[in-house]
């Protein structure tokens, strides 16, 4: 699978909360905002805070992390993936903010939310 980009999403209870820790008393430089969230600039990572995916939603191991993993073309990484043996946890779809997504789950119970930026989404022509 070609990586072009990643980042760790922290989920909480209280979103809110935690995106004014990272922004207002950690100082991280927030690198976008969005309806469903923030990403912060974390050195050479980002961190993201969803107000979609709170902790309440999930459960088992790994619930309070979650790997964000852009890749080309998500049709093909869903097939290589199946190829390998990696369940899909959630079906790739195109989500209220633009993105294609799709999630799996790591043996640790970990999800890895796999990413298709589309040609005409903000993402792609932001030139910062």
């Amino acid at each position: 699978m070609e990586v072009l980009g990643s980042r760790v999403l922290l989920r909480s209870p209280d979103p809110a909360r935690l995106q004014e820790f990272y922004r207002d008393r950690l100082k991280l430089a927030v690198a976008r905002e969005y309806p469903g969230g923030v990403v912060f600039h974390a050195g050479n990572g980002l961190i993201e805070i969803p107000t979609h995916l709170t902790r309440d939603e999930v459960t088992g191991q790994g619930a309070d992390a979650a790997l964000w993993l852009q890749v080309r073309d998500i049709a093909s990484t869903a097939s290589e993936l199946g190829d390998a043996g990696v369940p899909i946890a959630r079906e790739a779809r195109t989500e209220p903010w633009g993105l294609i997504e799709m999630h799996v789950t790591d043996p640790d119970g970990r999800t890895l939310i796999v990413v298709e930026v589309p040609a005409d989404h903000p993402l792609r022509r932001d030139t910062r």
